[in-house]
């Protein structure tokens, strides 16, 4: 059956659906690239060694059980780099 411009239910069913796939598509890059925005290791001079007391699991941007929110790739409790920022309290 044809609408009055002569669409039929099946093609505006069909765009809809494409509509849906390529929003979540975008969605889904996204939430990829948020995770690419990380530093590189090697511009923060990371370390696998605490520096002056100094380690990556008393720092504000520490996430357990092995990450950073600003550095890329695997990082260690017992680690350094210069964008350090003490958690507060």
């Amino acid at each position: 059956m044809q609408n009055r411009n002569g669409t039929s239910r099946r093609d505006m069913l069909r765009t809809g659906a494409t509509i849906v796939v390529g929003i979540a598509g975008v969605a889904a890059a996204s939430s990829a690239r948020a995770q690419d925005e990380k530093i590189a290791q090697e511009l923060v001079q990371y370390q696998n060694m605490p520096k002056d007391g100094q380690k990556c699991n008393m720092c504000a941007q520490w996430v357990e059980p092995n990450a950073c929110k600003i550095v890329a790739g695997t990082i260690s409790p017992e680690g350094y780099c210069v964008a350090y920022a003490p958690k507060e309290g």
